[in-house]
């Protein structure tokens, strides 16, 4: 076949097409937020609110000793959350949990939280134990990773590098404060300028 052959068989094949007029197309990206989600978010709260019981010493979702703990809020990049995973950021205030009841550990967490905030410390470590030898197994653990979860001011959690206690402890990002926020971004601004 020559090229004109070709060319003519093209143009008989395609010759119902139409044109498009409009060569651009928009993807319009479907994010459905559940009813479980839309409930979790409700029932988050602020460490600023006055009541530390909003934080159930009843029920949570039990783990086993050795369970990785993984949590992070929409909005958190997958950059930072990876870092805070492998343990890379400094870790600013640590809280042990060990030999403590389920209402002192939840005491001690909202009044360790609350000072960090205070204080503009963002990175922590809280050593909840794997409770290998309570019964039932990791309780402790267990209670920590969902109050940790409910508390609006924690970005993201996960269980601990080995060096820092491992599947016995958390790293927890807390939320920037108003003026690191402004810092950051007077910051950038100067890099940018």
């Amino acid at each position: 076949m020559s090229h004109d052959d070709d060319l003519a068989l093209f143009q008989q094949m395609m010759g119902d097409v139409k044109p498009l007029h409009n060569d651009t197309a928009e993807l319009k990206k479907s994010l459905e937020v559940t009813e479980s989600q839309l409930a979790k978010r409700e029932a988050a709260v602020w460490l600023t609110e006055k009541d530390p019981e909003y934080l159930s010493i009843d029920h949570a979702p039990m783990l086993k000793p050795d369970d990785m703990i993984e949590f992070k809020r929409d909005g958190v990049q997958e950059g930072v959350y990876k870092k805070l995973r492998l343990g890379k950021y400094p870790v600013q205030a640590r809280l042990d949990l060990h030999r403590r009841t389920l209402k002192e550990s939840r005491d001690e967490v909202v009044k360790f939280l609350k000072q960090c905030i205070r204080m503009d410390i963002r990175t922590v470590v809280i050593v909840h134990g794997k409770g290998e030898r309570s019964n039932p197994p990791a309780l402790t653990k267990s209670f920590v990773a969902h109050w940790l979860t409910q508390i609006k001011d924690v970005q993201c959690v996960h269980s601990a590098q080995r060096f820092h206690g491992g599947t016995g402890a958390v790293y927890v990002l807390l939320r920037k404060s108003s003026d690191k926020k402004i810092e950051n971004r007077e910051r950038h601004q100067k890099r940018l300028g």
